[in-house]
């Protein structure tokens, strides 16, 4: 994989042009886009910059994100051709550091469960998880050192593990969504993809002016709960087999390490997650329901029709049973002593085929409760599949969960 870092210090060291950054990343494109398809288009003439912390450091843009310089098409035939007349915050954000917001990468149609037709870098046969396909499969595949995603369910710490990046779901509201296809204003958060957690630490801490949040190498002797989040159906045994190597790594490298089980508000919360979502999809798509309801696909297109049935009472009980549970959180974190919690990032590998994404049960509980996730790469099958780990913390304290990432990331690697 392209290392954001890397690149960054051949440039500082005069070893390297911003634009031949840039012509590396063409190149890599031009080598595994046509085996992986994680691009909808690629801007011929980019501006880029001389200067910036972030100068000659190619970006995918997830394409529910605006880009003034290239068309967004929500993954959907109905966006053909919309080009909107100005950057989303995060994008001008990107450009003002110095990045080259390069490409587009696929989503599935309005981010929800319709797959694409990416392919996961590591075995063609296999989903890349979705809906930030395209974002996760491009950074694997060695083509961008950087891609922006978002997440309502999982759609960054799923295909984040099935494509073997590090992804990060930052804290609700650190990175702003304003220019970004809403689903459910309640849950999108923007967040990204990288490398390495180094990488990904750097990128989020400069896109959020906050540059506490790089430090990862101040991770010190975290104190870590072990959660296998009994509410959920049960994982397969290679995700099982991740989590297990992944706490033995830490606990070597000095963590305090104990098992971890939730009350059983939590089970409620997750199981409001849908309720909220549902209801929240319905308005935000009001308009393409309405107008374009037989040019959704089918998974979409039934669950905006199974949403018009959910009664306002219901979406109000559901937001209060999450607000509780948020709160309850920060009394497991405290009564606990446990600085991050440690858990699975997906049910096991990237399944088979490239008619689903896959299954996010092990993320939407920590989308809702709107804390930083951080996934990172353990293990690969016999098949070459990785299988990841997920990192969570306090709201607002994402670069304690970047830090004790990237403690597993070096102890993995001893």
């Amino acid at each position: 994989m392209l290392s954001l870092l890397d690149l960054c210090a051949r440039i500082d060291a005069g070893r390297l042009t911003p634009e031949g950054a840039v012509g590396l990343v063409r190149e890599a494109i031009a080598s595994r886009e046509p085996e992986v398809g994680a691009l909808v288009c690629v801007d011929p003439a980019p501006a880029i910059p001389a200067a910036g912390p972030l100068a000659g450091i190619a970006v995918g843009i997830k394409d529910i994100i605006d880009t003034a310089d290239l068309p967004t098409r929500m993954g959907s035939a109905i966006y053909d051709g919309w080009r909107p007349r100005a950057d989303a915050p995060v994008v001008a954000r990107l450009k003002t550091l110095g990045a080259v917001p390069l490409a587009k990468t696929t989503t599935t149609p309005f981010a929800f469960l319709d797959p694409t037709a990416t392919r996961n870098p590591h075995n063609p046969g296999h989903t890349p998880g979705g809906s930030s396909a395209g974002s996760a499969a491009a950074v694997a595949a060695g083509m961008l050192p950087l891609a922006l995603g978002t997440q309502t369910g999982g759609s960054i710490i799923r295909p984040a593990a099935f494509c073997g990046v590090v992804g990060v779901k930052p804290s609700f509201r650190l990175l702003p969504t304003v220019g970004v296809k809403c689903y459910s204003w309640a849950l999108d958060t923007l967040g990204l993809f990288a490398g390495s957690v180094a990488d990904a630490a750097c990128a989020l801490a400069l896109l959020a002016d906050r540059p506490a949040i790089a430090r990862t190498g101040d991770a010190g002797t975290p104190r870590i709960g072990i959660l296998r989040q009994d509410f959920c159906a049960a994982p397969e045994p290679e995700a099982e087999a991740a989590l297990a190597r992944a706490a033995r790594a830490v606990e070597g490298a000095g963590a305090t390490v104990r098992d971890l089980a939730l009350p059983a508000p939590f089970g409620e919360a997750y199981a409001a997650h849908g309720t909220i979502q549902d209801y929240e999809a319905r308005q935000a798509l009001a308009w393409e329901y309405a107008a374009h309801r037989d040019a959704l696909p089918p998974r979409l297109r039934a669950a905006l029709d199974a949403a018009q049935a959910i009664e306002t009472p219901a979406y109000d009980a559901a937001r209060r049973t999450a607000h509780h549970a948020r709160r309850g959180l920060k009394d497991v974190f405290s009564e606990n002593g446990f600085d991050v919690l440690l858990t699975y990032a997906a049910p096991g590998p990237a399944p088979a085929g490239l008619d689903q994404t896959g299954d996010s049960r092990f993320n939407r509980l920590w989308t809702l409760m709107g804390v930083p996730c951080v996934t990172l790469p353990v293990d690969r099958t016999s098949a070459g599949l990785p299988v990841g780990v997920q990192v969570i913390a306090r709201f607002g304290d994402d670069g304690r969960a970047l830090a004790a990432a990237g403690l597993i990331e070096r102890a993995l690697r001893a």
